[in-house]
């Protein structure tokens, strides 16, 4: 199914019934990220489950213009196609069409942000929030150098490479206390160059983060329910970022996972599906 907000189409699906959630997922990455699998699992827990491609990814709108990534470290606002406020925006636009007033909202990373961005902007459209391997800001939780170098490593030529880049991503930002699971891996790696292969895309998201301020005193100001969720082994978002959110949001839950990276392992599904269940249900 597919919505336009201001001009930007984003392609997005719906499953089950039951109380709204509205899943966001992070950079680079495409809705089907999020495994159908694990949205059973929620669909079971009693929600409506949404996913969606943000901007410039999958097959929502993409944008044009250069994506000069030194510029925007710099601090050059011409550099900025657009800001992590504008992707709240396409959140909020996305709910419109769905019906829905007000969602318990979770995402994962730069989700995560867009998530925390959109009920500082709207909390009044946020029934609950939940933050996955985030953080406030970026300078509050650095990436390891092995993490950096495998985020900014060169794009793929072809299906072939995105699939092996992905490998390489995983074996360096992945859970070492779990098992890899390459066949998932291969299988949304392809998915994803088949729906269409934007690296353009995926560096401007990234720039939409570094272009973001820091985000701790407006968190301070929420009265959401939130939760947020961290990998002690998280080498990309490193664990104070999980640690600053919770201190940040008044009342917020901190759930530290051992062995856990950057990535959503298999084996700790229904613990991540039953705190979010805990938390939509008390949030109401």
């Amino acid at each position: 199914m597919r919505t336009t907000v201001r001009g930007i189409e984003l392609e997005y699906e719906v499953f089950g019934t039951g109380r709204p959630l509205l899943l966001i997922m992070g950079l680079g990455m495409q809705m089907v990220a999020w495994d159908e699998e694990f949205i059973d699992l929620l669909v079971a827990a009693g929600h409506q489950v949404v996913r969606f491609d943000n901007r410039d990814i999958g097959l929502s709108t993409h944008l044009d213009g250069p994506a000069d990534l030194m510029a925007a470290m710099a601090g050059d606002p011409s550099a900025v196609r657009y800001t992590l406020e504008d992707m709240a925006v396409d959140t909020a636009g996305l709910m419109d069409t769905l019906g829905w007033e007000s969602a318990h909202v979770a995402g994962v990373s730069m989700g995560g942000m867009i998530a925390q961005t959109l009920a500082i902007a709207a909390p009044e459209r946020v029934r609950s929030l939940t933050s996955i391997m985030s953080t406030p800001g970026l300078a509050l939780a650095p990436a390891t150098e092995a993490a950096m170098g495998a985020l900014m490593s060169a794009p793929a030529r072809n299906r072939e490479e995105a699939i092996e880049r992905a490998f390489e991503v995983f074996r360096v930002i992945g859970s070492p206390g779990y098992p890899s699971e390459p066949d998932r891996i291969a299988r949304v790696a392809g998915l994803s160059y088949d729906r269409c292969y934007d690296p353009a895309g995926s560096a401007r998201q990234l720039i939409a983060i570094v272009a973001a301020p820091d985000r701790t005193e407006r968190l301070r100001e929420l009265s959401v329910p939130t939760l947020v969720m961290h990998g002690d082994d998280d080498p990309l978002i490193t664990p104070p970022g999980g640690v600053a959110t919770a201190d940040a949001v008044p009342g917020a839950k901190l759930l530290t996972f051992p062995g856990m990276g950057h990535d959503l392992p298999r084996p700790l599904w229904p613990e991540f599906v039953a705190a979010i269940t805990e938390l939509t249900g008390r949030a109401g």
